[in-house]
């Protein structure tokens, strides 16, 4: 089994290469970047970015061979400050170009889904493609989810990918609220998971 820890700054070209591959398929991803060559070189440019910023609001944790990693921002660092939004902003414009519109109609219905108050946020966690579907995913969520549950804390996720409701709700999360991006965008799911579910 492979052993979860927390990632350092020197792992920080690992995880940015094991999300880029895990979200090249992403209906979110895939409807903000269309071209599927544009996005393979843009998802490494958008976690150059996320990576940092969410070690800084939290922690992120990485699969011992690599095969999974998980961005988690801490309770009360769900949404960004302006501090945040000044480092990322150019780059995120750089990074989606003229699909920034469609990027800003996800992240809005993510905003305007995500509950208030204390809870880990799982924003974004992902396996590297050859290594998918062989529990790499459930292992490195759990190894977060323990941590919130011996903090008495809830753990908040969305999600754009069907397939993935299931897994999450085997992980103790329950819809709490599903919702369309505007413009014939992707469907997405909000799931809270309870502490010790």
């Amino acid at each position: 089994m492979d052993q979860v820890s927390v990632a350092s700054a020197d792992d920080q070209p690992a995880l940015i290469e094991t999300l880029a591959q895990a979200f090249q398929t992403d209906p979110a991803l895939s409807w903000i970047l269309p071209d599927p060559a544009h996005r393979a070189r843009a998802l490494r440019g958008l976690f150059r970015t996320l990576v940092p910023a969410d070690m800084r609001a939290g922690v992120a944790l990485r699969s011992a061979g690599d095969e999974a990693a998980a961005l988690w921002r801490a309770p009360g660092q769900a949404h960004g400050g302006t501090l945040e939004f000044l480092r990322t902003v150019l780059p995120l414009v750089a990074t989606f170009g003229t699909n920034l519109p469609r990027g800003l109609k996800v992240q809005g219905g993510i905003d305007a889904h995500r509950p208030n108050g204390r809870f880990w946020y799982l924003h974004y966690v992902g396996v590297r493609t050859a290594h998918q579907g062989k529990g790499h995913g459930g292992r490195i969520i759990r190894a977060q989810t323990a941590v919130a549950d011996a903090a008495e804390l809830p753990c908040w996720l969305e999600t754009a990918t069907p397939a993935n409701v299931a897994l999450y709700e085997r992980l103790g999360f329950v819809t709490q609220v599903e919702w369309d991006v505007p413009g014939g965008g992707p469907h997405f799911w909000g799931m809270m998971r309870s502490p010790a579910a």
